[in-house]
């Protein structure tokens, strides 16, 4: 980088940029690959686990709430204040209740779309990959974190179990 007078300044690059990012899309693309996957089986080898009507509307609710679950993390997210840091900096929207929300309401709209189209598959594939994601993408995304703010987040982690 040049300066006003023409000197070369090196920059120094954040270690951290991107990482957390990079670790969520992997994450959330894991959840979109599990869905077609799920949606595929359910094509080829149609099974029906639910013959009540009533099914479906419980499955538009789970959608509904898992829709609003991650609207709601990505707006709280947003409006994380960087100075300062405490852990009650981290307790804002749903990151009160689970450190990970956005996972959760991936998981509850693949759950719920499974349910309301009676998918067995997409139903059997949620779960895995909400225990996939919550091992190996969710871990990795805490320790940059962790990393990254140091005690204020493992403070909240520990406040926070979920």
């Amino acid at each position: 980088m040049e300066t006003m007078n023409g000197e070369r300044r090196l920059e120094v690059e954040n270690p951290f940029k991107n990482k957390v990012h990079r670790v969520l899309a992997h994450s959330y693309l894991f959840y979109f690959v599990s869905f077609l996957l799920g949606l595929f089986l359910d094509f080829i080898f149609p099974l029906k686990f639910f013959e009540e009507a009533t099914m479906a509307i419980l499955g538009s609710t789970i959608l509904l709430l898992g829709t609003f679950l991650v609207v709601w993390a990505q707006k709280s997210s947003h409006n994380l204040k960087k100075e300062n840091l405490s852990k009650e900096t981290f307790f804002v929207g749903p990151y009160r209740y689970t450190r990970s929300p956005t996972h959760l309401g991936l998981f509850l709209l693949m759950l719920g779309f499974g349910i309301m189209a009676n998918g067995i598959y997409i139903i059997i594939l949620s779960f895995l990959s909400y225990l996939f994601t919550k091992f190996l993408f969710i871990k990795k995304e805490e320790d940059i974190l962790s990393e990254k703010y140091g005690a204020p987040y493992i403070e909240y982690k520990k406040s926070v179990r979920f």
